[in-house]
């Protein structure tokens, strides 16, 4: 059976273009944001992300995730320039993206807001979640945890709609027999990031996913590499798969990293599941294979 590829990238925090902060700002939760940045940008670099995305597409994959914080503070001039980066990687029916905390920081609106990042959200030119995207083998169930929230706070919550939407999408027995895969910003699991950091309703998700069950769970927002789990139907583990920022030089979280995700069908149903880290590493120019491991076997071993 032919290996189906996908590729999971996260908080790139592009650099604020011109304009990306005004005067009225001042008075919102953008201030804290814009003073934290002065710091946060000798982390996040251009040159790092380059490169990053420069490796990523010398490998090919056949679907692209990225799982949100495309920007810092949430105007409409940066929400503009991610989409211009967007184009810039290639077709967006190749791309999903699920929007993270700092794309939905402040300002007014919900989730449509992401309207103009509708053809990377899904198939069906909205921006409202869930959605769902079939490529290959795969079942893509993205959700949106982005919301605003006060100050000192980045926690994330997906609303009692996007979970009855996501319970039934998951029941839907047309993705029955596919690889499913769930996308989200915020982890899911217990431990993963601090409670003001936390996703607020992810014990409604824990109740979503252990009745309907789903393949892998991938997330962001930790900025560091983490591997967790979460009960699926009749005790089966459900793995969880975080990736560091993708635009991090060497520092105290981890430097900047993407994930390579092969599935492949078996041939009496089911998919054997091996992920390819590829990163930066420390004294070493470009980005090199920091190790593969077959996800199932992890689990087990971390469980």
């Amino acid at each position: 059976m032919s290996i189906y590829r996908i590729a999971h990238l996260s908080d790139p925090h592009l650099p604020p273009p011109p304009g990306a902060f005004g005067w009225k700002d001042v008075f919102t939760k953008r201030l804290l944001s814009r003073i934290a940045w002065r710091k946060k940008r000798k982390v996040h670099r251009p040159e790092v992300l380059a490169a990053l995305v420069a490796d990523l597409k010398a490998a090919a994959p056949d679907h692209v995730v990225i799982s949100g914080d495309l920007t810092n503070f949430a105007s409409r001039t940066e929400i503009s320039a991610a989409r211009k980066w967007l184009e810039s990687l290639g077709e967006p029916a190749n791309f999903t993206v699920s929007p993270g905390n700092h794309d939905a920081l402040a300002g007014a609106g919900g989730q449509e807001r992401f309207a103009i990042w509708a053809p990377w959200l899904g198939d069906t030119g909205e921006s409202q979640f869930p959605q769902v995207r079939v490529r290959g083998p795969v079942a893509i169930f993205n959700l949106c945890s982005a919301v605003p929230t006060a100050p000192h706070l980045a926690t994330g919550r997906l609303g009692e709609d996007q979970l009855r939407k996501l319970d039934a999408a998951l029941a839907d027995p047309a993705y029955a027999n596919l690889f499913r895969l769930v996308v989200l910003h915020h982890p899911p699991h217990e431990g993963a990031v601090s409670k003001r950091k936390a996703l607020d309703d992810r014990h409604a998700l824990h109740a979503v996913l252990e009745r309907r069950g789903a393949d892998l769970v991938l997330h962001g927002h930790a900025h560091e590499a983490l591997l967790g789990a979460l009960r699926g139907p009749n005790g089966a583990t459900i793995p969880v798969l975080g990736v560091p920022s993708a635009s991090a030089r060497p520092n105290r979280h981890g430097p900047a990293r993407w994930n390579a995700i092969e599935i492949e069908p078996r041939a009496h149903g089911g998919f054997d599941v091996r992920i390819v880290a590829r990163g930066v590493e420390a004294g070493r120019e470009g980005l090199a294979e920091l190790g593969l491991f077959s996800l199932t076997e992890a689990v087990d071993q971390r469980g």
